[in-house]
């Protein structure tokens, strides 16, 4: 079991507040000692290439980031993502605060590195490919031919003669990206765009049938994209309307995208602070094994309940983006206290 661990995500907030499902007040040493602590015990759990994610605040975050890289070591930190969490503003506060962040790491950052997945080309990028010289090797986007010349060499400063003869130069502090050799290359498999009239800049022509299937993620993340606190909760209230709130789910598209980049389908997923439920859902709909962890009450009562709701084929959430239609099943364990 242990071999196959691929991810963990943990929700360690210490914000002061006193929420309706939990209480998350606890004095700053307190806090720290008893995250420190079972972070430690979940980096153990960690497959050689699995990764961590901890969702967070700044009021503790850059200590749980010293914590962490003592735990998992520098050399094993990813990144910091920005979450964009809301998109409201807070006039009762000195600043709004519209953001949290996740903090990644990686139980080996060379070999996570190596099975991190990217993300989806989205239609506006594949919306950038064209074929305006209708060429044989399908749609292509041009990208620049010359770059900054800080450490280029000699080979890389000539004029470029265009198939009609006009001569072209690099801009002041730039050189061509190819040797002359190269670039001649190049324009003889029609790889470099002149413009339509053939006297245009040079540009590479970069076709989609050869680039990478796939983006690489980036540490920013938009509510347009991933969602907001505030859209989680008016999913929770849709599918339980009768029920009480939780204070602060997080939205499946943004779990979504957390699996999408650390995870392939089969892989085991742990959420040691399981909450409403959000990513043993979206775990059961993009096909990962998943183990959640949970103390309060809110287990049954959201998160085993949201759960039977996928089973039986939840039409919310990434329902539609992840072809979700229903089935499987989860078990459901009480740990019990000794005497």
């Amino acid at each position: 079991m242990l071999s196959i661990i691929q991810k963990i995500i943990a929700r360690v907030y210490n914000n002061q507040e006193r929420h309706y499902h939990y209480h998350d007040s606890l004095d700053h040493r307190s806090w720290l000692d008893q995250t420190t602590a079972r972070i430690e015990i979940l980096a153990e759990f960690l497959r050689d290439d699995g990764s961590l994610w901890i969702s967070i605040d700044d009021r503790e975050v850059h200590y749980l980031k010293v914590a962490c890289d003592q735990i998992l070591g520098r050399k094993n930190f990813v990144t910091t993502i920005v979450w964009q969490q809301r998109t409201t503003r807070e006039n009762r506060k000195v600043f709004s605060n519209n953001h949290e962040y996740l903090l990644v790491y990686a139980k080996d950052i060379k070999k996570f590195s190596k099975t991190r997945n990217s993300l989806m080309l989205t239609p506006e990028v594949r919306g950038r490919y064209k074929n305006p010289d209708n060429d044989p090797r399908g749609p292509w986007q041009s990208v620049s031919a010359n770059v900054q010349a800080g450490h280029a060499t000699p080979a890389q400063f000539y004029k470029l003669e265009a198939p009609n003869g006009k001569l072209h130069v690099p801009p002041s502090g730039r050189c061509w990206v190819y040797t002359m050799e190269k670039m001649q290359e190049q324009i003889l498999d029609e790889r470099v765009w002149f413009g339509r009239d053939g006297n245009g800049v040079p540009r590479l022509k970069r076709f989609l049938s050869e680039a990478r299937q796939g983006l690489t993620p980036e540490t920013l993340w938009l509510a347009n994209s991933v969602g907001t606190n505030d859209d989680a909760k008016k999913h929770i209230i849709k599918m339980f309307p009768d029920g009480s709130v939780f204070d602060t789910p997080k939205p499946e598209s943004l779990i979504e995208r957390v699996l999408a980049i650390a995870s392939s389908p089969g892989d085991l997923i742990i959420d040691a602070y399981l909450g409403s439920g959000t990513t043993a859902a979206v775990a059961h709909k993009m096909n990962r094994q998943y183990i959640g962890i949970e103390e309060g009450k809110h287990a049954i009562t959201h998160a085993a309940e949201r759960l039977s709701h996928v089973v039986n084929g939840d039409e919310t959430g990434i329902s539609s983006s992840a072809g979700w239609g229903g089935g499987g099943g989860f078990d459901f364990y009480r740990l019990l206290k000794c005497r």
